[in-house]
């Protein structure tokens, strides 16, 4: 493990993850998604030495992530910030613009061409072509006019993914929103990710005088790379134990 990286977090960090390609490798469908039991016992720690300042900053659902990592409970910014839970108190959704129309036009999709997977998000909607890459063509051109013309709607896209949501939340916010707040207040933030859609939390961890991690090949405005989501579990790792014996 590059040693620079092993020194990136101290007592004082606030430490913010992505989900899928960071936490967990990716898989072929969402729900085939597994945990190494290794990362929920190492968040815990963390979650523990850094006095709650831990949160997750994912596309996925707060349904999902807990299910993921029971039973361990952290904040976390939702299907990309449009559901924000803070370290204490219910969770907060932003306004969400009128999704009624693309979601039939996602699941007329799925009808021509059923190995599309939808997503429906309780703030967007979400079209996986993993299974079948050589519809990417269609997909966007089909979501792009669905948004061409709405400023309340952003298309997002993700590894094999296409989503669209409100165009007012994102990653970058969310993390600005956590940094105004304890337990985050006052602590240099770090952000690891490894997704197009983590560049406005790269940004903007950067942008507050903390550290963009990005996992894995590909442009980047991050200024530092782990290779996998098993090198960044063996970094969790010690990482907690670099701080068990830091004052």
């Amino acid at each position: 493990m590059n040693t620079q990286l092993e020194q990136l977090i101290h007592r004082q960090s606030a430490l913010f993850l992505d989900f899928d390609g960071t936490l967990a490798d990716i898989a072929p469908r969402p729900d085939a998604v597994r945990v190494d039991p290794s990362v929920v016992q190492n968040l815990q720690r963390l979650h523990a030495q850094l006095n709650g300042a831990v949160a997750i900053i994912t596309g996925r659902s707060l349904n999902e992530i807990r299910t993921f990592l029971y039973p361990l409970t952290l904040a976390g910014a939702y299907e990309h910030g449009a559901i924000r839970q803070g370290a204490t108190g219910d969770p907060f959704q932003e306004p969400t613009p009128p999704l009624e129309t693309i979601r039939a036009a996602a699941q007329n999709l799925v009808q021509r061409h059923p190995r599309l997977l939808v997503e429906q998000k309780s703030s967007g909607v979400a079209v996986h072509y993993r299974q079948a890459p050589e519809l990417h063509g269609e997909v966007i051109q089909v979501l792009t006019q669905l948004t061409a013309h709405d400023n309340e709607l952003q298309l997002l896209q993700g590894k094999a993914v296409l989503e669209i949501k409100s165009a007012h939340v994102g990653k970058g916010p969310a993390i600005k929103a956590f940094m105004q707040e304890a337990p985050f207040l006052g602590r240099t933030p770090v952000f690891i990710g490894d997704d197009v859609t983590d560049e406005s939390g790269f940004e903007a961890v950067q942008n507050l005088g903390g550290t963009a991690i990005k996992i894995g090949e590909g442009a980047t405005a991050a200024r530092h790379r782990m290779p996998t989501p098993s090198a960044l579990r063996l970094w969790l790792q010690s990482t907690a134990d670099h701080l068990e014996t830091t004052p």
